[in-house]
C-alpha cells in the first residue's frame, strides 16, 4: 500500500509511521519493519514512536500539517489528539466489511467462521475500536483454497486499489461519511498460540476452516500417539471427508492415507510435520510414525 501511494505523482507522502524495530533471529538483532523498509526504499522519512500518544511524535506530526493520515494494521488505538491533526482526518483501511469483525484479526476470524466472502472498508477514524463512519467498501469471495496468508494478500491489494481510487475525492472532501449500522457488530479478537490447537471433537469442516485461517500463524497442531510415545505434530494441509469414529481416532482409509475422525465427519491429513522434522506427505509420515490416535 505504501509503495502504491509513494509511486503516484498526484500526492506526496511526507512521512511513514511504523512500529519500532524488533529483535529477531538467533542473534536477536534489531530488524526493520516491512513498512520501514518500503519507506526507506522510496526515500520517505520514517518515525517509529513506541506509543502513538507520545507528545514528541505528536508535535513532529503537527509540524508537517498533513492533509490526510492513512492507517493500515498499525496495532494501536490512535488518541484524539492525533486524529485531530490532519485536515481531512485519519482514514483506516480495515480488512472486513464493518461493522462486522472489528478488532485485531478480522481476516482470520472471517475465514474460521466460514463466511462466503469478506472485504475492506475505508473508515474515517474516531477514538473507538473500528467504530468510525464508513467512506467506501470493496468485496471479495472467500475460496476453499484460501488461507489466512492468501486472503491477507488479496485484501491488501484490494485495499490499496480502493484507497488509491478514493483518495482524490477524499482529499477534496467529496466523500460523505456514513455511520456504521447498529446491527451486525462483531469483534475479531487477537489470535493466540492456543487457537492453533486442534480439538478433534469439533466438526471436521470447522477444524478445516480454522487450519486454513491460522496459516501461517499460529498454525494447526496436535499430538499423535505413535510407537508408545507422544509426538507434537503440525498439520499444514487437510481436507474434510466422510468418516466416523471416536474423535482423534485414525480411520482405515487406504494405503498411505491418514484420515482422522472428528466430532462430525473426518479430516484427510495431507501434509504433516513432526516436531523437529520436515514437512512430509501422509505416506512418508506414516512410514516413520505409525499413528494410533491424535489428541
Amino acid at each position: 500500500m505504501l509503495r502504491r501511494l509513494a509511486a503516484d505523482p498526484r500526492w506526496s507522502v511526507v512521512l511513514a509511521v511504523s512500529q519500532p524495530d524488533r529483535p529477531k533471529g538467533r542473534d536477536l538483532a534489531l530488524q526493520p519493519t516491512p513498512v520501514k523498509r518500503a519507506a526507506l526504499e522510496a526515500g520517505i522519512p520514517v518515525d517509529q514512536p513506541a506509543k502513538a500518544r507520545d507528545p514528541g511524535f505528536l508535535e513532529r506530526l503537527r509540524a508537517l500539517s498533513p492533509d490526510l493520515v492513512v492507517v493500515a494494521a498499525y496495532g494501536q488505538l490512535l488518541p484524539q489528539a492525533l486524529l485531530d491533526i490532519p485536515r481531512r482526518g485519519c482514514v483506516n483501511v480495515h480488512t472486513s466489511l464493518l461493522p462486522a469483525y472489528r478488532g485485531a484479526a478480522p481476516i482470520q476470524w472471517a475465514l474460521a467462521d466460514g463466511l462466503p466472502g469478506t472485504g475492506v472498508t475505508l473508515m474515517l477514524m474516531d477514538a473507538g475500536l473500528d467504530t468510525g463512519p464508513i467512506l467506501a467498501t470493496a468485496t471479495t469471495p472467500i475460496r476453499d483454497e484460501d488461507t489466512g496468508q492468501s486472503l491477507h494478500d488479496r485484501l491488501a491489494d484490494l485495499g490499496a486499489d480502493l484507497l488509491v481510487r478514493s483518495l482524490p475525492d477524499l482529499l477534496a472532501g467529496r466523500v460523505p461519511p456514513r455511520p456504521q449500522p447498529a446491527e451486525g457488530v462483531s469483534l475479531a479478537r487477537k489470535i493466540t498460540k492456543e487457537d492453533g490447537r486442534i480439538a478433534w471433537d469439533r466438526p471436521a469442516v470447522e477444524t478445516w476452516r480454522r487450519l486454513r485461517a491460522f496459516t501461517p500463524w499460529p498454525g494447526a497442531f496436535c499430538h499423535a500417539e505413535s510407537g508408545g510415545r507422544t509426538l507434537l505434530v503440525k498439520i499444514h494441509e487437510a481436507v474434510p471427508c466422510e468418516g466416523s469414529g471416536r474423535p482423534g481416532e485414525r480411520l482405515e482409509a487406504g494405503r498411505g492415507r491418514l484420515v482422522v475422525a472428528c466430532g462430525t465427519g473426518a479430516l484427510d491429513l495431507r501434509t504433516l510435520q513432526p516436531e523437529g522434522g520436515r514437512r512430509m506427505d501422509a505416506a512418508a509420515f506414516l512410514a516413520g510414525h505409525p499413528v494410533v490416535r491424535f489428541t
